[in-house]
């Protein structure tokens, strides 16, 4: 496109009118009537200096394209802790506590119940003479970590230094020093947990719901459309805006699984959904809010490095298209543009002759 001198664009065209030299003056009763009439060619007026204008700097910009998708502040989905011990609950923590590995979860009959990290659940009774497993050696990690070894790197075999090693934890905690280990001894998740709610009270059943969990690190999770999965790319970073105000976050997690879409009044909008989760760059950012309200933005698009230009300095053109309004120290000149990606208030342009550094006339 060529600089041309033709162009009109629709927001420059103004009529100015002045008060006449004579003007007719007509009082009636308590009303007045002022006559307007246009300055004549042969009436010299002496018009006043053009208003300074608004100026500002073509630069070189990578422009994001976004979109934006409703989401919610916390610590993720729940999950239940249900007791395998027989017995009567006799301890509970506290909902809000954060629990690590080898500390008590709950107690029965004034027992710990302690937690361990692993992703197996414990399906049998382990002692001397169990078969081969790896359930075995998470037992033997577990230990380990709880300052209990003697058994050499934790494999898959129970050996009587693996029972003695778990005596020495039975002891510890006050337990019965069998050497063997049963199914509901301990709670297993895959790291620490933080209580979210408690399901059962003190004295009762130890066999059913005891509590519900949640993991210890806020993060936001979007149920964004499965339409629009590429959006979003684990370890990819993301824009969140709580409380209005806006902090970096990292995608941690991309969900496969879509489910049965909700609008924001909780009713099925037909589209099914996948849960992305964001974790926040900077936890403080949050503030000691548990669950909020936020939003986050997915980067669509970058285009880097090119030529940009505040979106008010567009001039919407009566032939069709866009121009922008150079400055050329006091001197002005449009030139034709061609658009193209809109972010944050700059709009991509491009131009015959238009550079890096140039002053387009805008309004914001």
């Amino acid at each position: 496109m060529n600089e041309v001198t033709h162009l009109k664009p629709r927001r420059r065209g103004r009529t100015r009118w002045f008060i006449a030299g004579a003007v007719l003056v007509v009082v009636l009763g308590t009303s007045s009537v002022v006559i307007l009439t246009r300055v004549s060619s042969a009436t010299p007026v002496q018009e006043a200096a053009p208003p300074p204008v608004e100026t500002a700097e073509v630069v070189k910009a990578d422009l994001r394209e976004e979109e934006e998708a409703d989401g919610t502040l916390g610590y993720g989905d729940e999950s239940t802790v249900a007791g395998r011990k027989p017995g009567t609950i006799t301890s509970l923590p506290d909902a809000g506590a954060t629990i690590t590995r080898c500390k008590p979860v709950y107690g029965v009959d004034a027992k710990p119940v302690p937690l361990f990290y692993g992703t197996l659940p414990f399906y049998r009774d382990l002692a001397v003479g169990a078969d081969d497993g790896a359930d075995v050696k998470q037992l033997e990690e577990n230990l380990k970590a709880c300052g209990f070894g003697g058994f050499g790197a934790p494999d898959k075999k129970f050996t009587s230094a693996t029972a003695a090693a778990l005596k020495k934890w039975q002891k510890s905690l006050g337990l019965g020093q069998t050497g063997t280990f049963g199914q509901g001894d301990v709670v297993l998740a895959a790291g620490e947990l933080r209580v979210s709610a408690l399901g059962a009270k003190l004295g009762s059943p130890a066999q059913g719901e005891v509590l519900k969990t949640t993991g210890t690190v806020r993060s936001v999770q979007v149920k964004l459309d499965a339409a629009k999965q590429s959006l979003a790319q684990q370890g990819a970073k993301a824009s969140v805006t709580i409380n209005g105000k806006m902090t970096p976050g990292t995608i941690t997690d991309v969900g496969r699984t879509a489910v049965e879409g909700k609008d924001g009044a909780g009713q099925d909008d037909g589209k099914p959904k996948i849960t992305v989760t964001v974790r926040l760059d900077d936890p403080a950012a949050a503030g000691s809010l548990d669950s909020a309200p936020a939003t986050v933005r997915f980067t669509k698009d970058v285009h880097q490095g090119v030529l940009a230009v505040p979106v008010g300095a567009l001039l919407a053109l009566a032939e069709g298209g866009y121009a922008v309004e150079v400055d050329d120290n006091g001197k002005r000149r449009y030139v034709a543009v061609r658009t193209g990606l809109f972010s944050g208030g700059k709009v991509e342009v491009t131009g015959s002759g238009l550079t890096e550094g140039m002053r387009v006339v805008t309004t914001s």
